[in-house]
């Protein structure tokens, strides 16, 4: 194999298996680029690009402006006896994704098939990225860094936070698109204007999720209600016991898009009593009578990240065009910035991260 066949077999394939990337470093066959990445945004996207650029020996830092790493990974261990998923849910891909992602073949996580994606059984996603990805990558996360303004204009790049300035060689923006949208962070110069325009276009969801404990469990697996037109959003129950290891009755409620207006301009009080209501009129009344206790997650009062996703029927052109990096020195990585042909789920963002590290890696 010559030389540059080796670099594009690296580059193509050492991603998706991190220790074919060590083989790669220690054949001869060294990432082109020397700098610094500064990775803002410490969810799955910004998390898999610090993992991968650890492994390829590059220097790098994660801005994450909350006080906590996993965005929309977000879990709760105390509400049930097995995890509770906030946010992130289901596995929309096949299992591989976890050994692909940490190149360990010999890694077992415990999954239940659940329709055409799986569950985890009492594990979720932040866990496998706290059991598997942040002990390599903790300490280069910096709590608390709400970046303000990214100025890429010289040849050095400028971070700006709120207290202080950083400079680097590149830039992996991790953030939920809606932040990018609002423009709490700006671009000097200005973004693209085929970016900007498909960022304008794209409409993001809302999401909002609860988990209600019955004392018997009257309702069905699931119970999905039909919105029209189906752009407008998702809205659905499910059974979140489905595989867990628990004899608690626990119902989920998940809704994107603009059903989620129904809930969240309501105190907490009218919030579970509409959805009590919902219940009884669906169920002849038994959900009042068997109610225990709730958790409700708004995802739009997240003050770093105030939305759900993009929409599921984006125009993948207006996706794929987020995901272009922007001068050879602003990369794009998550859920929302891919090639656009899927998009907003875990395993995307991860494979986001693979391809926006494999460009920096051969870059100048």
């Amino acid at each position: 194999m010559k030389r540059k066949e080796f670099i594009k077999a690296c580059a193509l394939f050492g991603l998706a298996n991190p220790l074919l990337l060590t083989f790669c470093k220690e054949g001869n066959i060294k990432p082109s680029f020397k700098g610094k990445v500064i990775i803002i945004g410490a969810g799955a996207g910004g998390l898999s690009a610090g993992y991968l650029l650890s492994k390829s020996g590059i220097e790098y830092e994660i801005f994450e402006a909350s006080s906590n790493y996993g965005g929309r990974m977000k879990i709760n261990k105390t509400f049930a006896d097995f995890t509770i998923p906030l946010g992130a849910e289901w596995i929309e891909t096949n299992e591989n994704i976890f050994k692909n992602t940490i190149g360990d073949s010999s890694i077992n996580i415990n999954t239940i098939k659940d329709g055409e994606d799986y569950k985890f059984i009492n594990y979720s996603w932040l866990e496998f990225f706290q059991d598997h990805i942040i002990p390599s990558i903790s300490d280069k996360i910096k709590y608390n860094k709400v970046v303000k303004s990214i100025n890429y204009n010289e040849k050095n790049i400028i971070i700006s936070t709120e207290t202080e300035n950083t400079t680097s060689d590149k830039v992996i923006v991790s953030v939920p698109l809606k932040i990018i949208k609002d423009k709490d962070i700006t671009f000097n110069p200005e973004l693209p204007l085929s970016k900007i325009k498909s960022i304008n276009r794209l409409e993001i969801w809302d999401g909002y999720k609860v988990f209600i404990e019955f004392s018997n469990k009257f309702y069905d697996d699931e119970f999905k209600f039909n919105i029209t037109p189906k752009t407008d959003g998702e809205k659905i129950y499910y059974d979140a016991t489905y595989g867990q290891n628990t004899s608690k009755n626990i119902l989920g409620l998940f809704v994107v898009g603009k059903p989620v207006n129904d809930y969240i301009f309501l105190s907490e009080n009218e919030q579970i009593n509409k959805i009590l209501s919902e219940l009884d009129n669906i169920y002849d009344n038994q959900a009042s009578n068997n109610y225990k206790k709730h958790i409700i997650q708004n995802w739009r009062n997240e003050k770093y990240i105030k939305s759900g996703y993009i929409s599921d029927f984006s125009d993948w052109k207006d996706v794929k065009e987020l995901g272009k990096t922007v001068n050879n020195k602003i990369y794009f990585s998550g859920g929302a910035y891919t090639d656009g042909e899927d998009w907003v789920s875990i395993h995307t963002a991860i494979e986001s991260a693979k391809n926006k590290v494999n460009e920096i890696m051969f870059s100048n």
